[in-house]
């Protein structure tokens, strides 16, 4: 299968079933379907009618990249790691949020890892052997667009792995990262949750800009078929992950301003680096931001 899809490569039109309701939904037409334009934001009780306006979202982002910046001289002053994972389903914003948080952070000691599909020699080692490699020394801040959790969701959706493969993970990743914890790396883990409607329209803005069909893949569009399996899979996964040591944090991410705002807040306040100016970082927005046990229950 191709990792992309050309501009012309024709895509059949997909039947969906979304919130009861059967729809034909074709992406190759220009014209986004009013059944998700008109509910991409709202969809999932989001508890905001409207995006957060451009404004006000600079001026709050800005604020918090300086602190990240004092966030990253306290690393390199103290010996300190972090390390964050970024998870969610296929276009929930992973990428822009990864991109935000680390714009103006010094790129040699804050890292982004986005590993492609494992080789021949990947395959044969220990699961977690390729991501141990990529892992923060002392002074860094290292982000993972998508990391082990693939073997939780992606690949038993998409028949990447046995179930036995993911029973074995499921029993050993505890462990695991208790054991990252207990030698000192700030462990964070985010979902990034986005509605159906969500999904399909920024899959829709992939498909129709230039400047972004390389984001639009074949794995998306056999995705898109696949809503409830994926979210079987979502559900089995942080239900069985999420620790006291190592919890999920969950993100309602429709609006993505405020998702980013919000995930960048709870690591610059759980980190005391620093110079840290709480005043300058936005209050944790609870109805967009909370750990998995304390979220309300994640919708379909």
């Amino acid at each position: 299968m191709n990792a992309t899809l050309l501009p012309g490569d024709p895509i059949a039109p997909i039947r969906l079933n979304v919130r009861g309701k059967e729809r034909v939904f074709d992406i190759d037409d220009p014209d986004l379907p009013d059944w998700i334009d008109d509910h991409h934001l709202t969809a999932d009780a989001f508890p905001y009618a409207e995006r957060m306006p451009k404004k006000d979202y600079e001026a709050a982002l800005e604020k918090m990249q300086v602190e990240l910046v004092k966030l990253q001289y306290w690393l390199q002053k103290s010996s300190e790691r972090v390390m964050i994972l970024f998870e969610g389903r296929d276009a929930a914003g992973k990428g822009g949020m990864i991109f935000v948080i680390r714009r103006y952070m010094n790129p040699r000691t804050a890292r982004n890892v986005a590993l492609t599909k494992p080789s021949e020699v990947e395959r044969g080692q220990w699961y977690f052997q390729r991501y141990v490699a990529h892992f923060p020394t002392d002074g860094e801040f290292v982000t993972f667009d998508r990391s082990w959790y693939n073997r939780g969701v992606v690949e038993p959706v998409m028949g990447f792995c046995t179930p036995a493969e993911t029973e074995k993970f499921f029993r050993e990743v505890p462990t695991f990262e208790a054991t990252l914890v207990d030698d000192g790396i700030h462990l964070f883990k985010f979902w990034l949750n986005i509605s159906h409607e969500t999904q399909l329209k920024r899959f829709h803005d992939r498909r129709h800009d230039p400047l972004k069909t390389w984001k639009f893949s074949p794995i998306d569009v056999a995705g898109m078929s696949r809503w409830d399996d994926y979210t079987a899979a979502r559900d089995a996964m942080l239900e069985r992950t999420h620790s006291q040591v190592s919890p999920w944090i969950v993100v309602r991410a429709n609006d993505k301003r405020r998702a980013r705002l919000a995930v960048m807040s709870r690591i610059l306040r759980a980190l005391a680096y620093d110079g840290r100016d709480l005043d300058a970082i936005e209050s944790i927005d609870a109805s967009i931001i909370a750990d998995y046990r304390a979220a309300a229950p994640l919708p379909g």
